[in-house]
């Protein structure tokens, strides 16, 4: 299974745009769609993807670096499902449904065709403010495959709850944002040893995790830390 980087803060080429945000293509399935559409679809001409293999739209959190790319892509192809969570605003919602897309609530953990699921809504905090987050949990012949947007909720909880709906399976790779770019060195420290305690094979921590966790997380995982860029496919 590829899993193909469409957007982020670093590219593999000068021919790829890069921005802030995050986003994935897995299998139809895409993942979050960075802020900006021009440049998410110059990435996905680039890449020689065509919107019309996009099935389904997974929306982790509606901020805008996640978000931003989506009303381009339902401008150009209608009658796609975008699955979000309850705590989206009314704003978000209809916007989508506006557009012709269908607004699929995935308050619960979610299968979204084979082998794709979603973790469903996990809360969090941004700023003091309550957040709804969810994450793909992929199933691959190696494990668990983990998809973050941004983490509020907390990387570990995320995997934690991929954990919980998988219990005999092993997790191969966690991947996104991890939102660590703020948090104190212990904490960082902490965070990224649960992780390798939880037996997570590989990481590619990316987009708002922050230099310096990055630093520790290539520090503990070593040769099994994937650094990851646009134009990137890591296949499982």
């Amino acid at each position: 299974m590829d899993f193909k980087i469409l957007f982020d803060k670093n590219a593999i080429s000068p021919n790829l745009k890069t921005g802030w945000g995050f986003s994935v293509f897995i299998d139809g399935v895409l993942f979050d769609t960075g802020e900006d559409g021009d440049l998410l679809l110059s990435n996905l001409k680039a890449e020689g993807i065509n919107i019309n293999s996009i099935e389904k739209i997974v929306i982790s959190h509606d901020h805008w670096d996640h978000i931003g790319g989506l009303w381009s892509l339902l401008e150009l192809k209608k009658d796609l499902k975008v699955y979000g969570c309850r705590g989206f605003s009314s704003q978000t919602k209809n916007k989508i449904k506006d557009l012709g897309a269908e607004f699929v609530e995935s308050s619960g953990f979610l299968q979204i065709k084979s082998n794709i699921y979603t973790t469903g809504e996990i809360f969090g905090f941004y700023k003091s403010v309550d957040i709804s987050e969810q994450s793909l949990v992929v199933k691959s012949k190696k494990g668990l495959v983990v998809v973050t947007g941004c983490s509020h909720p907390g990387v570990v909880k995320i995997v934690e709850k991929a954990k919980e709906n998988f219990k005999d399976e092993d997790i191969h790779l966690v991947f996104g944002g991890f939102h660590l770019m703020n948090k104190e060195k212990r904490e960082i420290k902490l965070i990224v040893q649960k992780l390798k305690d939880l037996g997570i094979n590989y990481v590619g921590p990316t987009h708002c995790t922050g230099y310096e966790a990055q630093q520790f997380f290539r520090q503990v995982f070593k040769n099994k830390y994937i650094s990851i860029k646009v134009g990137k496919t890591i296949t499982v």
